[in-house]
């Protein structure tokens, strides 16, 4: 974890966790490049500490406060947002904010590092959390493809056959002749 921070990365990870759990995404994982990375750009924002978008291949949130926040408090912050967003139509009410919410809880984001830094001059605590493979994609819902997901891992609609003494799961998968 970075400068200016008591959390370690399982605080983050167990935020981020726990807002996916609630609508039914897999969890995470942490990525220590990805956590290399938001360090990196977190201590080049630390003279002024402006919340500005890095471009690449990953998904950003970022976070600016006064306080030194926990990494769970940091999260909040993000997740608070899901009160904008609809997740069934998957658009944000009047116009509010919720980008940083949706990437929380992107279902394809599998990987994540954040690092926290002190701002000069005693101004704040710039936060940065970087996501791969990136979320907020145009045209698409963060949860879309969570249905084949379920799909995969629920149980057969068929009840399980015991076997015959003697019989073998082949003789007994076998179709019976009508």
């Amino acid at each position: 974890m970075a400068v200016g921070s008591q959390d370690s990365p399982q605080d983050f990870l167990n935020a981020h966790n726990a807002a996916r759990k609630e609508v039914g995404v897999p969890p995470m994982v942490w990525d220590n490049v990805l956590e290399a990375y938001a360090l990196n750009y977190s201590q080049g924002r630390v003279d002024t500490c402006r919340l500005v978008r890095a471009v690449g291949p990953s998904g950003q949130n970022l976070a600016w406060t006064i306080s030194n926040l926990s990494a769970i408090e940091t999260v909040a912050l993000w997740v608070f947002e899901k009160s904008f967003y609809n997740l069934t139509s998957g658009v944000c009410a009047n116009d509010g904010d919720c980008y940083h919410y949706t990437q929380v809880i992107w279902i394809n984001s599998t990987q994540r590092g954040c690092a926290r830094v002190i701002c000069n001059n005693n101004n704040g605590f710039f936060t940065a959390c970087y996501y791969y493979p990136p979320g907020n994609v145009p045209g698409k819902r963060p949860t879309d493809g969570i249905e084949s997901l379920v799909k995969a891992v629920a149980p057969s609609p068929q009840p399980p056959q015991l076997l015959k003494p003697g019989q073998t799961h082949a003789q007994a998968l076998k179709p019976k002749a009508r």
